[in-house]
This record gives structure tokens, C-alpha cells and sequence, in this order.
């Protein structure tokens, strides 16, 4: 008898809802690193299969942006840019904008859009908003490579004020805060749509108006009155901190970039709590 009570709790998986809303099981999340990876595959293979171009449209997207900004914003409502070329300026913004405004919009959309996969198996629910964080950075690789061949040529040809600095090496961290705004945004709004259906109509809305009031078609330096409310949005130093170093235009400033970590690491252990407590329950309410 004692060994079959032996065998009964040597369990090889343990599956229980008494989890605390804090619990970020990393091993867990490591044991299913290869759904992880076939969620990846599976976004970025299915989003392009069955259009014209394929993959072409994640370059095609940024520079037909690009171009629609330099006329828009840059010839008919003269915004400057710091005198760098207005190109250079409007898709280096585009790149790490789209990055943060596509994986913030997906992940935002994670318990109504996968709620039928989540009725039938298990498996830790943070892997799905993970994969669209990773598959999304495969995204902004390509068109980041594309600023980079811009960039090189204005560099090369002198053509532009671009005085790059040690702070490009940067690039990495930056790219780890915007993944854990996204994520954290994505994470606290998917758990609130769970029973207020109507923030979902208001997420695009709400990340379009975001883009206005960061620094991406406008430099800081052009903002005189309301600078702090600015400087209060985490994205506004990422995106200074970005143009400084590839550019050698805007502002860097070392404590607003600690704050836009801090408050990166705040919203998302606040997206995590309320996450584990949502999808606990949200079967029944999705």
C-alpha cells in the first residue's frame, strides 16, 4: 500500500490552479520552448502565405510608410527633423515603432483570440504572448537590417548630418524595454477585455493617438510647451536614446532611460499578476 501511495505522488507534470498570481514558472516555460518556437513559426509562415509579395511586404511596409511621412509631415506640415535626412529620421522611428505597435496590438488580443485552444489543452499561457514578443522581433530584424543599409549610405556618402556615437550599442536594451512595454500593455489589457469587450475597439485607436504623443514623426527638441508630459511616456527616451546613437540628433538622457525601464518592469510584473488571475477563470467569461 505504501508504494502505491509512493507511485501515485511521484507525478511526472503537475497541472493545479493554486498557483500564485506572481508565480512567472520559468522552467516551465523553458520545458515548452519547442511550442513556444512552433507558435513563432506558425505567425510569421501563415501572415504572408497565402499574399502576392510574401515576406516582401516586411520591407515594403516600412518605406512606403517612410515615404507617405517625408511627404505628409516633412514637405506639407514642414516638421523638422534635427537636420537629418527627413528618410533616415522617419524610418528609423517607423522601424522601432512598428515593432512596439504590432506586438502590443497582438499580444492585447491573446485570451479572445486563442480562447478555443486554451478550452481544449494545457500548456502556460505566457507562451503565447511570448511567441507573438519573438516572432514579431524576427519582423523587426528585417526592416531594422533595411535601416541599417540607409543609414550606411548616408554614412558613407556624408549626405546628412549624421554623427553617430557609442550610445547605437544601446540598441539591445532598448529593444528589451519596448518588448516588455508591449508585453506588459498587451498582458494587462487581454486580461481587462476578458470582461469589458469594449476596450478592444479602443486599443488601435488608443496606440494611434500613443504614436502622437511619441516622438516618431517629430524630434523632442521641437516640443517646447507640455516637455515633461512628453518625457512621462517610457517610449519617448527609447526613441531619443535610438536617434541619438544612429544619428546624432535628439536628447539622451540617462535617468529618463532608467525610468522607462523601471516603469517597463513595473507595468509588466502588474501584466503578469493579472494575467495568472485572469485565465484562471476567463474560459467562462470569453
Amino acid at each position: 500500500m505504501a508504494d502505491d501511495n509512493h507511485d501515485i505522488e511521484n507525478w511526472d507534470i503537475t497541472i493545479s490552479s493554486g498557483r500564485g498570481y506572481i508565480d512567472f514558472n520559468f522552467r516551465e516555460l523553458w520545458r515548452y520552448r519547442d511550442l513556444l518556437m512552433m507558435f513563432v513559426k506558425k505567425d510569421i509562415i501563415t501572415v504572408y502565405k497565402q499574399t502576392i509579395l510574401g515576406p516582401v511586404w516586411f520591407v515594403l511596409q516600412p518605406i512606403l510608410t517612410t515615404v507617405i511621412f517625408v511627404f505628409v509631415f516633412g514637405n506639407i506640415a514642414k516638421i523638422g527633423t534635427d537636420g537629418v535626412p527627413p528618410i533616415l529620421f522617419y524610418l528609423g522611428s517607423i522601424t522601432i515603432w512598428n515593432y512596439f505597435s504590432e506586438t502590443l496590438n497582438i499580444t492585447s488580443k491573446t485570451f479572445t483570440d486563442n480562447a478555443s485552444i486554451f478550452g481544449k489543452v494545457y500548456f502556460p499561457r505566457l507562451i503565447l504572448p511570448l511567441s507573438k514578443v519573438v516572432s514579431g522581433l524576427m519582423k523587426f530584424l528585417i526592416q531594422f537590417c533595411l535601416f541599417l543599409i540607409v543609414w550606411l549610405f548616408y554614412l558613407s556618402t556624408n549626405n546628412g548630418n549624421i554623427t553617430p556615437n557609442i550610445y547605437l550599442l544601446l540598441t539591445p536594451f532598448l529593444l528589451l524595454i519596448m518588448a516588455g512595454l508591449s508585453l506588459g500593455f498587451g498582458l494587462f489589457i487581454t486580461s481587462l477585455t476578458t470582461k469589458y469587450r469594449d476596450l478592444a475597439f479602443l486599443v488601435a485607436f488608443g496606440v494611434q493617438l500613443l504614436m502622437y504623443a511619441t516622438p516618431v514623426i517629430y524630434p523632442l527638441s521641437s516640443v517646447h510647451n507640455h516637455r515633461l508630459l512628453l518625457l512621462l511616456n517610457p517610449l519617448t527616451a527609447i526613441f531619443e536614446t535610438f536617434k541619438y546613437g544612429f544619428l546624432g540628433s535628439g536628447t539622451f538622457s540617462f535617468i529618463w532611460l532608467m525610468y522607462s525601464f523601471g516603469f517597463t518592469s513595473l507595468l509588466l510584473l502588474a501584466g503578469v499578476v493579472i494575467f495568472n488571475k485572469v485565465e484562471k477563470r476567463f474560459i467562462d467569461t470569453v
